[in-house]
């Protein structure tokens, strides 16, 4: 079958004075496919915070600033803190009471660096095992530019216990994550063949905008696409510049140390919306990642728990709340201090709602990004320090054949997190017949 001008493959990118930038899915690209078996992308992402979250007790006043919703199963009700998930009811599970029993006599704070791993770390030993990210990325990452992506708001491994990276390698090893929105951007959309990762900074960072390079030949793809691919294109290009603005803007802060200033005096930030800015750049470019089919698998640690180093203590400032993460964490059980924390966890789940209505808006196929795409949020605390329970929100993948709106709640010494996982690996096509320590599938999650 011939191909007319306006068939685009589905690896079609934008050139311009040495830049390449990856096409989202547009319809002219189907025609080129039809010539063979169309298979969208799937695709899956994990999202990580410390701490735990707010779990008052029956006081009918701190009630509604618990992370769990009330109720169960169909009949459920979200708390002001999952609030911002009501428009994604339907596309989304709630999921309490599972955990990895290989954590339990973990320390409360060591957890996180086998969130995605069910590993167990033995004494005198911190030998993890493949994260469940990375054993996607081996199949699902053999069809992308780059395999994974990991990211986290410290950057790099950390150290045992207290690690700044969600992924590891088969050989148990960490794998660093990039903390930088600038370096994302750059591996992401930046020339990489043929010059230094220097060469390559000074470049985009002296020229106006990437997309300005790329501009002549979106005008001649422009004129060779349909009314609706035109518009889809011209809202995507949009999108990417900006990205690149929140980038500048989230980078800068990044890069400008922390003043130092009398105890007795109030520290205010030069810019209080700089951590809103950073968390929804690290969003804004996951999604840009999957839209452009850059990558198929991503996690986002958006805090570790070594206490006053990590820059994600920052964050509650921005919301005017006084102390640090991990403190809100410890006064969740003091009067007031469930609202106060629960207010926070609130900012960060309509972040993540945020993510998923733009995956879920952007159309791919005869579906959305969404529905090919299994994002799991959560954390491996209950309350902070407390390693059952917890706190889990999985979203996507109704085309993958899951089912959504429901809260569901078990017994941990009867279900535990890896059986999610087995779950996650065969609904994406790589079906292992064990991960960790599953001892089956998670079936209530299936139509």
């Amino acid at each position: 079958m011939s191909r007319k001008s306006w068939d685009l493959d589905r690896r079609t990118l934008l050139r311009g004075s040495g830049v390449a930038i990856a096409l989202p899915w547009l319809e002219s690209m189907s025609v080129a496919e039809s010539s063979r078996t169309a298979e969208f992308p799937k695709r899956f992402c994990a999202v990580y915070w410390p701490f735990g979250v707010a779990m008052p007790g029956d006081k009918a006043a701190d009630r509604n600033w618990g992370w769990f919703p009330t109720g169960a199963g169909k009949d459920f009700q979200f708390t002001d803190v999952l609030s911002p998930m009501e428009p994604l009811r339907d596309q989304v599970t709630v999921i309490g009471g599972i955990s990895h029993p290989n954590g339990w006599a973990m320390g409360g704070h060591d957890t996180g660096d086998v969130f995605l791993t069910g590993a167990k770390y033995r004494s005198g030993s911190y030998l993890n095992s493949i994260s469940l990210d990375q054993q996607l990325a081996e199949v699902l990452g053999q069809k992308t530019r780059f395999a994974s992506l990991t990211l986290s708001s410290d950057g790099g491994i950390g150290e045992p216990t207290r690690a700044c990276t969600l992924s590891y390698s088969r050989e148990g090893r960490p794998i660093p994550a990039i903390s930088s929105p600038r370096q994302i951007f750059d591996r992401l959309f930046g020339q990489e063949r043929g010059e230094s990762a220097e060469l390559q900074r000074r470049r985009l960072t002296n020229s106006t905008s990437m997309l300005d390079r790329l501009l002549d030949h979106s005008r001649s793809l422009g004129r060779r696409l349909g009314k609706q691919d035109q518009q889809k294109l011209d809202q995507y290009l949009e999108s990417v510049r900006d990205v690149e603005r929140r980038v500048g803007r989230a980078q800068a802060w990044l890069d400008v140390p922390k003043p130092e200033v009398d105890t007795e005096t109030l520290n205010l930030e030069a810019n209080p919306d700089a951590p809103k800015e950073y968390i929804r750049a690290i969003y804004d470019l996951m999604f840009l990642a999957f839209q452009t089919d850059s990558t198929r698998v991503a996690t986002y640690m958006i805090g570790q728990v070594a206490g006053a180093t990590t820059i994600a203590n920052a964050f509650p400032a921005c919301l005017g709340l006084q102390g640090n993460w991990h403190g809100l964490a410890h006064g969740a059980g003091k009067p007031g201090g469930a609202e106060k924390l629960g207010k926070f966890d609130q900012f960060l789940a309509g972040n993540h709602a945020r993510f998923l209505q733009r995956l879920s808006e952007t159309q791919e196929g005869n579906g959305s990004i969404l529905d090919s795409t299994m994002v799991l949020y959560g954390s491996s605390n209950s309350r902070t320090h407390q390693n059952h329970n917890y706190p889990l929100l999985l979203a996507g993948g109704r085309g993958l054949g899951v089912r959504h709106g429901q809260y569901l709640r078990y017994n941990e010494t009867e279900m535990r997190l890896s059986n999610l996982f087995l779950t996650i690996l065969d609904r994406l096509d790589v079906p292992v017949s064990q991960f960790s320590d599953s001892t089956g599938e998670f079936s209530d999650i299936l139509v």
